[in-house]
C-alpha cells in the first residue's frame, strides 16, 4: 500500500475498481443496529423463620421488580430482583448466561417485614446458612425441561461457609464479632457452552432441597437467597 502509486487498501485486489477509487460500500441503509454488552441479572428467594424446607422446590426468576412473590410479603425492590418482567426474555434481546452466583443474608425477624442485614454470627444463624449451601442444588426450568446445573455450594459467592468469628472477654457476656458467608470460592462458570436464552423465551431457576434439609432454624431469623446470573446481551435495534 505505502510507496505504490495509484494502489489503496480498498481497490487492491478488487477487480472492477479504479485504483485509488472509493471503499465498496453499499449505498443501503441497514435494517438493524446490533448492540452487545455485558450484564447481571438476579432474583431472590425469602426464607422465613421457621419454614420447612426438605424436598422443598422455590422458584426464583418469576416475580418482576414492584411486585409481591417468591416468599416476599411485600413488592421486590432492587436489591431483590432487576427483571421488569418475570420469567421471560424480552423480545429483540438475546442473553447468554455464562456463570451462576448464589448467595445468603439473614434477617433477624420472623417475617419479611423489615430489613435483611443481620450479621451471620450465631450457631443458628450459620447452621441456616450451611442448611442453604449444603442441602440445595440449583436447576434450569424452561417449562418442559428441567435441567439440573449444579450443588449450590459450588455456585456463587459459594464454596462453603467462610468468614472470621471473635468472641468478647472482659467482666460481661461474651459477644460475637465477626460474620459468616458463603464467599469462599468462584462463581459457576460455563467454560465452553453459555445457556442461551433468546429473545421472548421464557425460564426461571428451581432451588430445590433434599430429604435431609431441616427446617429454617426459628430462633435465628430468616434467610433471602440471592441467585445472579452473569452474561452476555444482544440488543437488535430496527432502523426505520
Amino acid at each position: 500500500m505505502y510507496g505504490v502509486p495509484g494502489i489503496s487498501a480498498f481497490s487492491a485486489g478488487v477487480p472492477g475498481l479504479a485504483a485509488g477509487g472509493p471503499p465498496p460500500v453499499s449505498f443501503d441503509l441497514p435494517k438493524n443496529v446490533y448492540r452487545f454488552g455485558e450484564q447481571t441479572l438476579w432474583s431472590t428467594l425469602f426464607l422465613g423463620e421457621g419454614v420447612a424446607v426438605a424436598n422443598g422446590v422455590n422458584r426464583v426468576f418469576t416475580t418482576p421488580l414492584g411486585q409481591q412473590g417468591q416468599g416476599f410479603g411485600a413488592a421486590l425492590s432492587i436489591a431483590e430482583t432487576n427483571l421488569k418482567e418475570g420469567g421471560r426474555i424480552p423480545s429483540g434481546i438475546a442473553f447468554d448466561a455464562f456463570g451462576i452466583s448464589v448467595s445468603v443474608a439473614s434477617s433477624a425477624l420472623t417475617l419479611d417485614t423489615g430489613a435483611i442485614a443481620t450479621p451471620i454470627d450465631t450457631a443458628g444463624r450459620i447452621a441456616n446458612l450451611n442448611n442453604v449451601i449444603t442441602n440445595s442444588v440449583l436447576t434450569w426450568d424452561f417449562t418442559q425441561t428441567q435441567v439440573d446445573v449444579c450443588p449450590t455450594n459450588l455456585a456463587g459467592a459459594g464454596g462453603g461457609v467462610f468468614g472470621a468469628l471473635a468472641a468478647t472477654g472482659g467482666a460481661g457476656p461474651a459477644q460475637q464479632i465477626g460474620s459468616m458467608q458463603n464467599g469462599n470460592g468462584a462463581v459457576w462458570l460455563y467454560r465452553k457452552h453459555p445457556v442461551a436464552l433468546p429473545g421472548n423465551s421464557t425460564f426461571s431457576m428451581l432451588i430445590r432441597f433434599g430429604s435431609r434439609a431441616p427446617a429454617i432454624d426459628a430462633a435465628s431469623g430468616s434467610l433471602a437467597v440471592r441467585v445472579v446470573l452473569l452474561g452476555y446481551y444482544k440488543n437488535v435495534i430496527e432502523v426505520a
